[in-house]
């Protein structure tokens, strides 16, 4: 089995055969993908794209590799952090036309399957779904360890693979554009009640 993310993680108990990290972006991003490296993934791919990146492109990219690379779990974050649009997971499961699970905080492998604890306005929800799947995850609370020297010294030694919307036979969507912005209407001054009956 192959796990896909945009960042490292550990092998669970010899399930995950190898882990590759992949993203979408500039030059700069080659370093989230060492420390990816630095953190357990054996390879990497980045797709090199300048410039604004909106979630369907991203989506369409992500979803090209997936299948290019023929893994079982792909994990994504819940949200990037430049346009917090909180779509590209959804919509890589959906032109995959895989099951997906979201706001996961815990992901447990078993067979084919995999059971994810997910987050809701309620509390936790726990899902079953068959692989492949796609999980988007939402971050962790604690921050994580620092990789180690030897460890960061092996990534540089590890392979990226660099390839283009081209090389996947892909082209930038035009994207969402903003047409207008206002702030909300003000609201109504409250009203101050006497009793809990009030």
């Amino acid at each position: 089995m192959k796990s896909h993310g945009r960042s490292g993680a550990s092998e669970e108990k010899g399930k995950i055969t190898e882990i590759i990290a992949v993203t979408i972006g500039g030059a700069k991003c080659e370093e989230t993908l060492r420390t990816a490296l630095a953190f357990g993934a054996d390879r990497a791919v980045h797709v090199k794209e300048e410039g604004e990146i909106q979630p369907l492109t991203a989506a369409q990219a992500l979803a090209a590799v997936f299948k290019k690379e023929g893994a079982n779990l792909f994990l994504l974050g819940k949200q990037a952090i430049d346009d917090d649009a909180n779509q590209t997971g959804q919509m890589v499961a959906a032109l995959l036309d895989l099951p997906q699970a979201t706001f996961a905080s815990k992901v447990e492998l078993q067979d084919s399957k995999a059971t994810v604890t997910r987050e809701v306005d309620a509390g936790l929800e726990t899902l079953e779904i068959d692989l492949p799947a796609v999980i988007t995850a939402r971050p962790a609370p604690e921050r994580a360890a620092l990789p180690q020297a030897a460890d960061i010294m092996k990534a540089k030694k590890k392979p990226i693979e660099a390839v283009t919307l081209a090389d996947l036979g892909l082209t930038a969507v035009a994207g969402l554009k903003a047409t207008q912005d206002r702030p909300p209407p003000k609201r109504s001054k409250g009203v101050v009640v006497k009793t809990v009956d009030d």
